[in-house]
């Protein structure tokens, strides 16, 4: 078995699994076009495509719907690919056991996303589209999440001593009390804007991403009308102006829902800006972290609404799915960064404690050799 040590920099290991999350992003983007164009069954085989070997599909048959689930399809099996060659180089070349069972994990969340995109085209379940599309998130901060621990940075951050050594030393507040509230707080919000991804996920699959057409306002109200009259109104405006499908007053709470929980998340993440600025200080690496996670998120609110003022455009609700992707990986890179910093000090105070009774025992052994 490997040891769990500390693991030396290897800059090709780390540029591969940039790459390999990059790429995973880029999955991510054609799959929410072929979500936006309703493409999801425009090849209605799987593993073949109109009976063709996936791989062999004639360029000149990429037409339509075809062009975005076929391209999903051929990233998704290059992405499982840069995947398992990661999972063998962590295996392999990794000091730390930790991380190849991180490549394993990757490995095995990867082959269960491609079953599962199989299963939603030969069973003709849209609701399996929901889990392909939550595991997709998980598998992408889990390849964020490979780039970091392999990363220079991270490598330099376990060699380093915890920050406030004297402070530990002398007994006083460490690290881990002063930062509890913010680490809680950013935990907490990476939490939430998971499950907000769940929601958008429900959305996008039922095809309610418009079952309320206007922003900020919903059905000209703060809260709509969702009686059994207001959604025939509703509904009959839809079919005379967009001639959209009709929708249910459970497509519109979940559509509130998503306004609501996006609301929460702006202001946790503004708490989180003010907490960091005020434990770790304008310079902290966390701080800018934070300053960059809020910038982030009010760029995804501005996309969220012009999905709605631009009737749900293609390349408008992909990005807006791109953006949330980016706000759950900071979030959890983040938890990442204050957990080791956290058992860094921790281990830091237990060896202060291991060194001060043993430095203590060797200052007495002359004594008691002079009473000799």
């Amino acid at each position: 078995m490997k040891a769990n040590a500390v693991s030396k920099s290897n800059p090709w290991l780390y540029w591969f699994a940039a790459l390999t999350a990059l790429a995973t992003l880029a999955l991510i983007g054609i799959g929410g076009l072929v979500t936006s164009h309703e493409a999801g069954m425009s090849v209605p085989d799987w593993p073949t495509t109109y009976g063709y070997n996936m791989f062999l599909f004639p360029i000149n048959k990429w037409l339509g719907g075809i062009f975005y689930e076929h391209s999903h399809r051929l990233l998704a099996s290059l992405v499982g690919l840069m995947t398992t060659i990661l999972a063998v180089w962590l295996w392999l070349k990794d000091s730390r056991t930790w991380m190849a069972w991180l490549g394993v994990a990757a490995f095995l969340l990867v082959v269960a996303q491609g079953v599962l995109g199989g299963l939603r085209v030969t069973l003709h379940m849209d609701s399996l589209g929901i889990y392909h599309a939550t595991i997709a998130q998980l598998f992408f901060v889990l390849t964020c999440a490979i780039a970091l621990f392999t990363s220079r940075w991270w490598n330099e951050l376990e060699r380093r001593p915890p920050a406030r050594r004297e402070e530990i030393s002398a007994g006083k507040q460490a690290v881990p009390e002063a930062g509890a509230p913010l680490r809680k707080l950013v935990l907490f919000t990476t939490v939430l804007i998971f499950i907000q991804l769940i929601i958008a996920a429900a959305m996008r699959h039922q095809h309610a991403g418009l079952a309320i057409s206007d922003f900020p306002l919903a059905h000209g109200r703060l809260w709509p009308d969702m009686s059994a009259e207001a959604i025939a109104s509703y509904n009959t405006q839809r079919v005379s102006i967009n001639a959209e499908n009709p929708i249910t007053a459970f497509q519109i709470e979940l559509q509130m829902a998503h306004r609501v929980v996006a609301l929460a998340i702006s202001i946790l993440i503004a708490g989180c800006v003010w907490q960091a600025r005020r434990r770790l200080g304008g310079k902290d690496a966390q701080t800018k972290l934070a300053l960059a996670w809020f910038a982030l998120i009010l760029f995804q609110v501005g996309l969220g609404a012009a999905t709605i003022w631009t009737n749900k455009a293609a390349d408008v609700a992909t990005a807006h799915v791109l953006v949330g992707a980016l706000a759950l990986a900071v979030g959890a890179l983040w938890c990442a960064i204050a957990y080791r910093e956290t058992v860094a000090a921790v281990c830091d105070r237990g060896t202060e404690q291991r060194r001060s009774p043993s430095a203590a025992t060797i200052a007495a052994q002359p004594a008691m050799t002079g009473n000799k």
